[in-house]
């Protein structure tokens, strides 16, 4: 199953997102994560938040790849949502 992750950085979550960035992404080629990026904000420079759609057999097993998530656990998101998704258009063989 997928499951979609939207991430919504703190206000003053800019700093801990680049202090964090490296450790982060090489976090991201140990987990089932297909597509992940940021949000950014309305000038398209500033990154405000994440969305990552990861792999896993449930909802408790997607929170729990997610909790292990550099970011998550330096406090960068103040709020997080996750939902089951189907992949229609796009997938890969």
């Amino acid at each position: 199953m997928h499951f979609v992750a939207i991430l919504e950085d703190r206000d003053d979550g800019l700093p801990i997102r680049l202090e964090t960035r490296p450790v982060h992404l090489e976090w991201m080629k140990t987990v089932p994560v297909q597509i992940a990026g940021p949000f950014l904000d309305a000038s398209g420079e500033k990154p405000i938040g994440s969305l990552l759609i990861v792999e896993a057999e449930n909802e408790a097993a997607a929170r729990a790849i997610l909790a292990e998530d550099p970011y998550a656990k330096a406090g960068l998101f103040k709020s997080s949502e996750v939902r089951q998704w189907r992949w229609v258009v796009g997938k890969p063989a």
